[in-house]
């Protein structure tokens, strides 16, 4: 009797150890997927919103009143979280990120414009990517759960919130400065943030994971852009 107790517990173990890698392999593909997913798509949207800005600078368009700035961004960006379990995600997914390459042309117009223009947006751009690159590629290697930025994340969005709408009322000089350099750091944190998420199981939806890397890498770019451009300024 004492044999087959001791036989069973045996087998109840091993099945529990059975089923708990099962789990963890079964985690770890749907992990996987979710970033080959995320990464295809966002190369996707990038390309598409490239190609928008591009079409946008080709038609010289002015930039848009700021209120239909904020309504088409929020007014897609909710539409996607709607749609994100279905196929019509997808679709609002690339309105959403097309519309935000089109506002991009009459930015790049307008530092194009200007004295060592084109250096400014090219560095801006390869600094972009290296911060998207060297960041993403620390979280996937050392796969490092970085939730504990949820909280900075929270506080950072009203500081800086804050700081524009001072900037609406005062003109204080190096106010505009402070602003994007603390966008570059807010952005890098997110993304900091998001692609952990994902690689710890936070994430599991593809095209919000997408979408969520898209903002902060526009704003990233956004940031660079304004940073670079006020020093090509005062040399």
């Amino acid at each position: 009797m004492q044999l087959n107790i001791s036989t069973g517990r045996s087998f109840a173990m091993r099945e529990q150890d059975y089923s708990l890698k099962t789990g963890m392999q079964a985690d770890q593909l749907e992990v996987s997927r979710v970033l080959r997913n995320t990464y295809g798509l966002l190369a996707l949207t990038l390309a598409f919103s490239g190609v928008m800005a591009f079409v946008a600078q080709q038609m010289r368009v002015g930039y848009p009143n700021i209120f239909v700035v904020l309504i088409g961004f929020y007014g897609l960006f909710f539409l996607t979280n709607k749609l994100r379990d279905s196929v019509w995600g997808l679709v609002s997914t690339f309105a959403l990120t097309g519309f935000m390459g089109f506002l991009l042309g009459p930015i790049l117009n307008r530092y194009l414009g200007m004295a060592g223009g084109a250096e400014v947006v090219s560095s801006a751009f390869a600094m972009t990517a290296l911060v998207f690159g060297g960041l993403s590629a620390y979280v996937l290697i050392t796969r490092k759960d970085m939730s504990f930025l949820g909280g900075f994340i929270t506080a950072g969005f009203f500081v800086l919130l804050g700081a524009v709408v001072a900037s609406m009322f005062f003109q204080i000089s190096g106010l505009q400065l402070a602003i994007s350099a603390g966008f570059v750091l807010f952005s890098s944190v997110c993304i900091l943030f998001q692609t952990s998420a994902i690689i710890q199981g936070g994430e599991r939806n593809y095209i919000m994971a997408t979408v969520s890397l898209y903002v902060s890498i526009y704003n990233l770019f956004i940031s660079l852009l304004q940073i670079f451009g006020i020093m090509s300024r005062d040399d």
